[in-house]
């Protein structure tokens, strides 16, 4: 089973498997952006952070 959310940059509808996880990242078919799940039931979408250089340092 799927669930539709909007997304937060263009409004275009993300569809959801059940299966997500928090912090999951998915991407938007309309605008191409990445997003986060920053909660679950209801399932939240966020402008996934852009990478920075000290990540992994």
């Amino acid at each position: 089973m799927t669930t539709t959310q909007a997304c937060p940059e263009c409004e275009d509808a993300v569809q959801l498997s059940d299966s997500v996880r928090l912090n999951e990242i998915v991407e938007c078919a309309g605008c191409r952006s990445e997003l986060e799940i920053v909660a679950l039931s209801p399932a939240v979408l966020a402008l996934a952070p852009e990478v920075e250089e000290d990540w992994g340092e």
